[in-house]
């Protein structure tokens, strides 16, 4: 049996020195009371990229998914799990959160690999470029678009397409939607630049990202 990772344990036990003893009133509130949220953050995997470090959020502040590339599949019932769909359905209406974000970030890994499939090693289940086939119609776009521009130029589109689509695909929630019209529920585009540290929001009415 292999053994727990030692510098988690290490960190864990800075953990529970330095932040949850500090913080073990607020703690017991969240054991006691549950969660209670206004916002949930649809993210990406990476590693590099963390809703709750980029927001300053403490536990409990934030509802997050993360999956590779932040994507947001297309409201359907076929099949038999739907993990960001399960997650969707909780947050908007048992927690009944007023805030929808769904947040890219620069030099994705899941977006390189819908760009060019031998950037990512598969198996024969091909469940990295499936997940990524979500986002065809746009890629198909953006290389329109940009025929002439460099690699990292597309790729820094199809990232930002990719949140556009995602948000495109929350709208086709029943519930979602019926909560944006009656104004209890707002929908939000987001891009962290990994580099710069900075982060840009969507204009919808522009369909543009202006960094805050």
């Amino acid at each position: 049996m292999s053994s727990f990772p030692e510098t988690l344990t290490d960190r864990f036990r800075r953990f529970k020195h330095r932040h949850f003893a500090p913080n073990a009133d607020h703690y017991e509130e969240l054991a006691t009371y549950g969660q209670s949220p206004d916002t949930m953050v649809l993210s990406c995997c990476d590693s590099r990229v963390d809703p709750e470090t980029i927001f300053s959020a403490m536990p409990g502040e934030l509802f997050i998914v993360r999956n590779v590339a932040n994507l947001v599949p297309p409201y359907e019932t076929a099949g038999r799990y739907h993990g960001v769909s399960t997650a969707i359905e909780f947050a908007v209406l048992n927690l009944r959160v007023k805030h929808l974000i769904v947040m890219g970030h620069s030099g994705c890994g899941g977006i390189r690999a819908a760009l060019d499939q031998s950037a990512a090693i598969q198996t024969e289940a091909q469940f990295i470029s499936r997940w990524m086939s979500m986002l065809d119609d746009a890629r198909l776009s953006v290389l329109a678009s940009h025929q002439n521009s460099p690699q990292a130029d597309r790729q820094a589109a199809l990232e930002m397409e990719g949140v556009k689509h995602s948000i495109k695909n929350l709208r086709t929630f029943p519930f979602v939607a019926d909560l944006e019209e009656k104004g209890r529920l707002s929908l939000h585009g987001a891009y962290f630049d990994i580099k710069t540290g900075t982060l840009s929001v969507l204009n919808h009415s522009r369909a543009a990202f202006y960094p805050l």
